[in-house]
């Protein structure tokens, strides 16, 4: 299916890297932004920042308002805040790899065994494609033995270049804010977010990482698993829900 004009429109904005960055530090960011603080967090001036921040409002990809100061109010305008549309090119901003997880279906497809099931193929081949990415990994870092806090900074340093955006939220918790393979996996939950989970496991064990675990924990707006270390805390659900959005 062909890309409409709004989604080719902000897909043009993009173009600049300049806006690209701002874009995905405003994402990360969670929250409302003035451009001075996107201007501080790039290193670039107020005026530059201004500009390419109006031009992405008018392309569709951020939304813009005015935010009361913290703390005492101040006489004077409010200052003018930045966050992306709910809408945000879903064809590819948050990141999306759709051809990886066609990859493992295809292998699956195509290397079925007897007795084995097509979602059991899918899962041998999701884990293996991780434990090779795993243990590549630990073959560039050469970590030596890993803890829980070591194996999950590596994890989120290598799930960041695959689109996962790696969170920690506490010393043993690695929670990733996009799923790659959305909306895929909103149609078919039991068996995407199984390859995703089946992939994480085998990346972890690759990596070397014994002390952390790939958790089925499906959440609102986020990746249906997560990277817990030494037992973290946290209700894991059934993937019959997991990313929904």
């Amino acid at each position: 299916m062909g890309l409409d004009h709004a989604s080719l429109t902000s897909l043009a904005a993009l173009g600049d890297a300049t806006r690209r960055r701002m874009f995905a530090f405003i994402r990360q960011t969670r929250r409302p932004v003035t451009r001075e603080e996107v201007a501080d967090g790039l290193g670039i001036s107020r005026k530059l920042a201004a500009f390419h921040l109006d031009k992405m409002v008018a392309a569709g990809l951020l939304q813009a308002g005015y935010e009361p100061p913290a703390g005492i109010r101040k006489v004077g305008r409010r200052p003018k805040v930045y966050e992306p549309v709910a809408e945000a090119i879903a064809v590819s901003i948050p990141e999306r790899r759709y051809g990886m997880l066609a990859d493992v279906l295809t292998e699956a497809v195509l290397t079925e065994t007897e007795g084995e099931s097509a979602r059991d193929a899918a899962l041998r081949v999701a884990y293996r494609r991780g434990e090779d990415l795993g243990g590549a990994e630990r073959e560039r870092t050469r970590p030596g033995r890993l803890g829980a806090e070591r194996g999950l900074t590596l994890a989120a340093e290598t799930l960041e270049e695959f689109g996962f955006e790696p969170e920690r939220t506490a010393p043993g918790l690695l929670r990733l804010r996009n799923c790659p393979f959305h909306p895929l996996a909103a149609k078919a939950p039991e068996l995407v977010c199984g390859v995703n989970q089946a992939f994480l496991a085998g990346f972890l064990h690759g990596l070397g990482s014994d002390r952390t675990t790939a958790v089925l924990a499906p959440r609102p707006d986020a990746c249906c698993v997560e990277l817990r270390g030494d037992g973290a805390a946290g209700g894991a659900s059934e993937p019959d829900t997991a990313c929904e959005r």
